[in-house]
């Protein structure tokens, strides 16, 4: 392991992770109502100075994918993947984490919209009603005005989360986001734990599973530096299956409703869980006891929750709140853009025609859901639950980075094939990061360095170096190619 050197990985991801936080201070997000923050003489270089936001442009785009390439390398000179191997992947969470857990939120604004949903809590309002535009600064606080007339799209659970948080911080923003990312972290901790103890479960090496998993910038970039809620909802919903998997389904139910609470999504680990509790060769009447055991244990704690909170199911309205949008890489949603396209040239109404084609590969993915919920091994339950989960995301018109992060945890637990499988994946982290890279940049608007200007400069430096990654870099590109063989134990790669 000596020879392999897995800490020049480490401390290289650590200097990736760096260079992000530096970033952060120039185009990562920041409230107006941030006035320590905005007095502070480096940050009114690095975003009201056209050099010092340029710099930190370039900072963040090759901080973000030096970080991809120490992922990568991390996994290379770890070839083994012996018990040994697995403080090295810990090491390298933590040190990846701690500069991210430090800086600016980045990649989205949702957490800002976060502080002024609990605003809208501690006022007495109807989350599942009345928008955060009943919050008379929101814009101050940094939230996008885009969503600012929808209901909330999260469950009771995480309304509390966000009223107890800005209950202690009165709603100041720097203090509000420290907390908020502290929940982000145990997301992250409750993945750290139990996806070994799941991946061992399937006879899958356990070390590289957290590597696909926790140590992946992909997760990293959403569950720490974008914040978002996603990470508490997929830990506890991973711990939720572990506990079912191995003989506790009501504590699982529990933790899987609470996951629910959050975001409705992990409702689809529930068939499985009943699968799991009914038993391996289970009859159809026994399946049909325990999917109604389960739904009505849930159903039930969430009914509660809503009388507490006197919302009742409010939040199932708001579902539809992220759905109503498309987006030009999603499978789906470029099919649609075509057939828009192609159905106005003729004369036909392109965009109803491609509603109708969502609308229908939003059943093609109940049929999957189906079918992996009807028909399959036991054995292989939380292998289904992984293919039903991803035909909800891949067959939507909209994918998001962290909607990949729902998915991952569970292929990485049940097997990752060293083949097109685990390509696939690096290919989905290096695009996610470069688009997350040029999407949401902080640039002040009155300087001639603009956000265009910005976006163009992340593109170039973020696209050269994913294309170094993988036609040019020695050590990368044979991950890349279509057959690699691992080194054996020992050798330098």
């Amino acid at each position: 392991m000596g020879r392999n050197r897995p800490n020049i990985a480490i401390v290289q991801g650590f200097v990736g992770s760096l260079m992000m936080w530096m970033g952060s201070l120039g185009v990562g997000w920041l409230s107006m109502a941030s006035a320590g923050l905005r007095r502070n003489p480096i940050i009114i270089w690095l975003r009201f100075e056209p050099p010092g936001a340029f710099l930190s442009v370039l900072l963040l785009a090759l901080g973000g994918m030096l970080l991809i390439r120490s992922w990568l390398r991390l996994g290379q000179r770890l070839n083994g993947w012996s018990e040994d191997t697995r403080p090295y992947v810990l090491r390298a969470i933590i040190a990846w984490t701690i500069p991210l857990a430090a800086a600016l939120p980045l990649f989205s604004r949702d957490v800002f919209a976060y502080i002024v949903q609990g605003q809208v809590m501690v006022a007495g309002l109807n989350p599942y009603v009345d928008g955060y535009s009943q919050i008379s600064n929101y814009l101050q606080i940094g939230a996008d005005d885009l969503w600012a007339q929808s209901p909330t799209p999260y469950g009771p659970v995480f309304l509390w989360i966000e009223e107890g948080i800005v209950r202690v911080t009165g709603g100041d923003p720097d203090t509000s986001i420290i907390l908020f990312r502290v929940i982000a972290l145990i997301g992250v901790a409750l993945c750290v734990w139990m996806v070994p103890k799941l991946a061992e479960l399937h006879a899958v090496n356990p070390t590289r599973a957290l590597w696909l998993t926790a140590a992946n910038p992909l997760l990293l970039i959403n569950f720490v530096a974008a914040i978002h809620n996603d990470s508490l909802m997929i830990g506890l919903a991973l711990a939720g299956l572990y506990l079912a998997a191995t003989g506790r389904p009501v504590l699982g139910i529990l933790l899987i409703t609470l996951s629910v609470g959050i975001k409705p999504i992990t409702l689809i680990f529930l068939p499985f869980v009943g699968l799991l509790w009914a038993g391996k060769g289970a009859s159809w009447p026994r399946r049909f006891l325990y999917w109604f055991l389960t739904a009505g244990l849930s159903l039930g704690l969430l009914w509660i929750m809503g009388l507490i909170n006197t919302f009742g199911f409010g939040w199932v309205g708001a579902l539809s709140t992220p759905g109503s949008v498309w987006i030009w890489y999603a499978p789906v949603g470029f099919i649609g853009l075509v057939i828009a396209t192609l159905g106005n040239a003729v004369g036909l109404p392109g965009w109803d025609m491609a509603s109708v084609f969502h609308t229908i590969a939003r059943v093609g993915s109940l049929v999957i859901i189906a079918y992996q919920v009807l028909r399959g091994e036991h054995s292989h339950l939380v292998r289904r639950l992984a293919i039903a989960f991803a035909a909800i995301v891949l067959l939507a018109p909209m994918i998001q980075s962290w909607y990949v992060v729902w998915l991952i945890p569970l292929f990485a637990v049940t097997g990752i094939r060293d083949d097109w499988q685990v390509k696939s994946l690096y290919f989905t982290v290096a695009f996610f990061m470069v688009y997350a890279i040029t999407d949401q940049l902080d640039i002040f608007p009155y300087f001639e360095f603009s956000l265009m200007m910005a976006r163009q400069v992340a593109a170039v430096v973020a696209l050269a170096f994913a294309l170094y990654l993988v036609f040019l870099d020695r050590s990368t590109k044979v991950l890349f190619r279509k057959r690699y063989t691992p080194l054996a134990p020992g050798q330098l790669h």
